[in-house]
């Protein structure tokens, strides 16, 4: 088949959506199929299957662009249309699919909602806005023929397939590390942006200060986080993602405090390299970390959360098993039956 990805979330920046693009366009290619992707122009090469349109910056998140328009004329004849996102590059998908009479998939991503609070400085302000931002996303999303997402929990009045976005369990294995000094290593990795809450893990170190924490990623947040940093906590920045399989390895326990996530794929790909995972204790760390992966402590408990990562050093248990489930081989042969079986007749076409 030839399939057109259309997603506003794309590289230089560095998120699990560019990576689940990524590695579902490798998996499907393998498998036979012809994939495109529409993204916003940036500071990024692409090769002959990625198709950048016209962007402007991201006044209200720092990093991300803002695709304008490209004629659907100029795109490739897709078989099936794949939006990965509500923002411009998804609707133009959309409008494709409509335009040529072709079956259309979305695939929730991100809980935008969750972060319009640091894009203004009034909490009042950003409820009020999700609260009319999410019946917005929910008309947008009945305009598609199938809409998957990696839980349940996507908040959204619409029939949806759950359908994890997957982790490489072949590329994410233990990796043989050195011994440590004798100090357990806790981790993080993502972005350093408000709703990923790394500030609560500074907490927490200054509460296990016989441990280490090393923090890894970039965002808005991080001038301010190094700035309130102990003296236990090191950063890096993003590391390349053939070093992730051998860093996850290298953790005693992964932590995040993260509130915005809809599957948390490094909590995963750490699991799949055999690290326990300390996460808040709501959605989706409620359907993916258990006593067999790790620990779930209250969000915002200081106490809870330093138990729940004393929990993982000290209790032995097989993160990877518990995760083959989650297995991107899983994902791409759903993915595969959802592409020959969607329905063509969804929406009328549009009149050239």
């Amino acid at each position: 088949m030839k399939i057109g990805f259309f997603t506003d979330s794309y590289f230089p920046e560095i998120d699990g959506v560019t990576y689940t693009i990524k590695l579902w366009r490798d998996r499907l290619e393998a498998a036979g199929h012809d994939v495109w992707t529409v993204y916003p122009d940036g500071d990024y090469e692409p090769d002959g299957r990625e198709l950048p349109i016209k962007s402007l910056p991201n006044p209200f998140y720092r990093g991300y662009r803002i695709g304008l328009f490209r004629r659907t004329s100029t795109l490739p004849e897709f078989d099936v249309v794949h939006c990965h996102g509500p923002g411009p590059v998804g609707l133009l998908g959309l409008y494709y699919a409509r335009k040529r009479d072709v079956p259309r998939i979305y695939t929730h991503h991100t809980p935008i909602e969750k972060y319009f609070h640091q894009s203004f400085k009034s909490q009042r302000v950003a409820d009020v806005l999700g609260d009319i931002y999410v019946p917005l996303e929910t008309n947008l999303l009945e305009q598609f023929d199938v809409v998957t997402a990696s839980t349940r929990g996507i908040d959204r009045d619409v029939e949806c397939i759950e359908l994890p976005v997957g982790v490489d369990m072949e590329f994410f294995t233990p990796h043989a590390t050195p011994v440590p000094d004798g100090q357990p290593l806790i981790g993080y990795s993502g972005r350093l942006s408000l709703e990923k809450n790394v500030g609560e893990i500074l907490r927490v170190a200054r509460e296990l200060s016989a441990c280490q924490f090393l923090v890894v990623g970039e965002g808005p947040h991080r001038p301010d986080l190094l700035a309130r940093a102990p003296p236990n906590v090191t950063f890096r920045k993003f590391l390349p993602r053939d070093q992730l399989p051998e860093f996850y390895s290298a953790l005693d326990t992964f932590v995040t405090a993260s509130t915005a996530d809809t599957l948390g794929l490094a909590t995963l790909e750490a699991n799949a390299c055999g690290t326990p995972v300390a996460a808040a204790d709501i959605d989706p760390f409620t359907e993916t970390i258990g006593p067999e992966n790790g620990a779930r402590f209250e969000y915002g408990n200081l106490e809870a959360m330093a138990a729940a990562i004393e929990q993982c050093l000290d209790e032995p248990r097989q993160p990877r098993a518990a995760v083959e489930k989650y297995s991107v081989t899983r994902t791409i042969e759903e993915l595969e039956r959802l592409y020959s079986g969607v329905s063509r007749t969804a929406a009328p076409k549009i009149p050239a």
